[in-house]
């Protein structure tokens, strides 16, 4: 046992080791890439002072990762709040699946790079517009994973439900929402990571503050540490979140 979780410890570390050796030997290659201690150096005052402001976009990158923190919560939580009553629906009524199926299948697969400028064009504005772009984005996983968790739930349930006499809304609490629960969190699970990519991309296009919007500053500076800071920031962040929302769904999956 303890073998096992030495070993689970030692090789993520193995694993990350062989990563900054690879960056290392690039950035041999390739004299603008600065290496993993060169990165250090020049990023550390981020790291060290992360709460630190000293301009609008020169700020430690904890404010930074803070503001696109709270864009996605916003974001995802309007995608998760529009796009679980649409799985809802769409999974209880063959008829509401064949009619918005195609239309569905043509909105999930556009690019956040594409939704982005409608939203300036609706909303004139670069914060509502990139609520949109993520909610839009985001919304697509969950609609997915509620309509597949309505259909999985076995028709004995459903004939219980008859004989009972359940109301409908009965039937919608004490049936349908427990058996969909561990559907919806996997879809909620694949809409974070989704927001979380599309925040990137709209601070970059719009340039506001945020660690998407001080990477593109950074690259137009030509500040190449920089720009790997915010990459490493941006991955750690996305890992965190997945974690979190994982252990929130084992915990469900076990109740």
């Amino acid at each position: 046992m303890i073998k096992t979780r030495l070993l689970h410890a030692i090789l993520p570390l193995f694993g990350l080791g062989l990563a900054l050796l690879f960056w290392w030997g690039a950035s041999i290659k390739v004299p603008d890439l600065p290496s993993p201690m060169r990165t250090w150096e020049e990023s550390k005052l981020y790291v060290l002072e992360p709460l630190a402001k000293r301009g609008e976009m020169d700020q430690g990158i904890g404010l930074l990762a803070y503001y696109s923190l709270m864009r996605v919560g916003q974001g995802f939580f309007l995608g998760i709040a529009i796009g679980t009553p649409i799985g809802f629906l769409l999974g209880v009524s063959s008829l509401l699946t064949r009619m918005f199926d195609p239309l569905i299948q043509v909105l999930r697969p556009i690019s956040p790079l594409a939704w982005l400028p409608l939203g300036l064009i609706l909303f004139q504005k670069s914060e509502p517009a990139a609520l949109f772009a993520i909610a839009v984005c985001s919304m697509w996983p969950t609609v997915l994973n509620t309509m597949t968790g309505v259909r999985a739930i076995p028709q004995d349930y459903w004939n219980v439900a008859k004989v009972l006499r359940l109301s409908k809304l009965t039937t919608f609490t004490k049936i349908i929402v427990p058996a969909t629960l561990p559907y919806m969190f996997t879809g909620y699970r694949l809409s974070l990571g989704i927001a979380w990519l599309v925040i990137v991309a709209s601070e970059m296009l719009t340039g506001t503050p945020g660690v998407g919007g001080f990477l593109w500053q950074e690259y137009n500076s030509l500040v190449y540490a920089h720009i790997l800071l915010a990459i490493v920031t941006i991955g750690m962040i996305g890992f965190v979140l997945d974690r979190v929302m994982g252990l929130v769904e084992m915990r469900l999956r076990a109740v």
